[in-house]
């Protein structure tokens, strides 16, 4: 009795050996400058609450808090979704509409801001008069 052996036709492309990937450079450099980004993002925003900060140095950390976040959207950005590696024109058709819909939003903020600081300035009630009571004498009268 003869066992027929039947002989599977290996596809190339399923059986290749793939080699490490040349860019993991690139990968521990994107994940270094990630965790250093948000680790420096962390400990502003917990020295807020750490040491109760106020006035122009609490403006500073939020500031610096929001351009650390800034720049870690960027980079994703840039690195993950490819927009790094486009012609710059693609890059332009993205970034300019994103730069704009920023610049409305710091308008509007602006722009309430000082609607509703005129609205306070502006929105005070009359002071009201003291009326002189009925019964009380007038000096210089007789009862």
């Amino acid at each position: 009795m003869e066992h027929a052996t039947h002989q599977i036709a290996v596809s190339p492309e399923i059986t290749f050996q793939h080699e490490p990937a040349p860019n993991t450079k690139r990968i521990w450099k994107t994940f270094w400058i990630l965790l250093i980004l948000t680790v420096a993002e962390l400990a502003l925003g917990l020295s807020h609450y750490a040491f109760h900060l106020e006035g122009w140095i609490l403006l500073f950390l939020k500031g610096g808090m929001i351009i650390l976040s800034l720049c870690k959207a960027i980079y994703i950005v840039s690195i993950f979704m490819h927009l790094g590696d486009e012609v710059r024109n693609l890059k332009l058709t993205i970034l300019v509409p994103l730069l704009l819909f920023i610049w409305f939003i710091l308008a509007f903020l602006w722009d309430g801001v000082s609607y509703r600081n005129l609205r306070n300035k502006f929105n005070v009630p009359a002071p009201t008069e003291q009326a002189a009571p009925h019964d009380a004498q007038k000096p210089g009268t007789l009862n």
